[in-house]
């Protein structure tokens, strides 16, 4: 799994996405290190904060997408609509860009890094009462509300809909500082088709017509 850093060496020209949370964050890279990366962040919805940051990051550096070498997207845990929003635009960008490539990071993961807290459970709402949990050096878990256990921190801008478990604390999801602490992380996977992250594949119940007709009468 490569790092920041060795995507930036390979890949100067770089386009980050994270749609994960209520805020919405982009950074675009034009010469790898040597000049620092423009960010732009967006509180309205990822379905026109996304095209409204990165237009105007691309129109600031005289880029379009076609010249956009790599792509890299948070998904998830998080906004799964936010994340198919983003999944959905690099796959029509990569056709204007066949030669690109692209590669997924996880939310909880990068802030369990950063934090470098081991005791610490870093959670997102994985709805149904129950929660994603991630902690450093650990797979990601979904567990209950009922079995969460120790310290529990959830990343900022970050939506539930089930209530908060007690006690739980906040911490800064602020994507540019994090990766700043990060560049030499191994943090990517390649995405061939960018997706939001899922536990499991989705299971669908075969649903067969019948025909209403009136109870028989005796």
């Amino acid at each position: 799994m490569p790092s920041l850093r060795q995507l930036l060496a390979e890949h100067p020209t770089l386009l980050l996405i994270d749609t994960t949370s209520a805020r919405v964050q982009i950074g675009l890279w034009e010469n790898g290190e040597s000049r620092a990366a423009r960010w732009k962040t967006s509180d309205t919805e990822a379905s026109t904060g996304l095209f409204d940051c990165v237009e105007s990051l691309l129109s600031e550096a005289d880029l379009r997408i076609a010249d956009i070498k790599a792509f890299v997207f948070c998904e998830g845990p998080g906004s799964v609509l936010g994340i198919r929003t983003a999944a959905v635009a690099l796959r029509s960008w990569r056709v204007l860009a066949p030669a690109s490539v692209c590669y997924r990071y996880q939310s909880l993961d990068l802030v369990a890094r950063a934090l470098n807290q081991p005791e610490s459970h870093i959670i997102a709402d994985a709805r149904r009462d129950t929660w994603h949990v991630a902690r450093i050096g650990e797979p990601l878990k979904r567990v209950p509300t009922a079995e969460l256990r120790g310290e529990l921190i959830m990343p900022e801008f970050f939506r539930h809909w089930t209530p908060l478990p007690a006690g739980v604390t906040t911490t800064r999801y602020a994507v540019n500082l994090l990766f700043m602490t990060l560049m030499d992380a191994e943090l990517f996977q390649p995405s061939s088709e960018p997706d939001a992250f899922m536990h499991e594949d989705p299971t669908y119940v075969t649903w067969s017509p019948q025909v209403h007709q009136a109870p028989r009468t005796s």
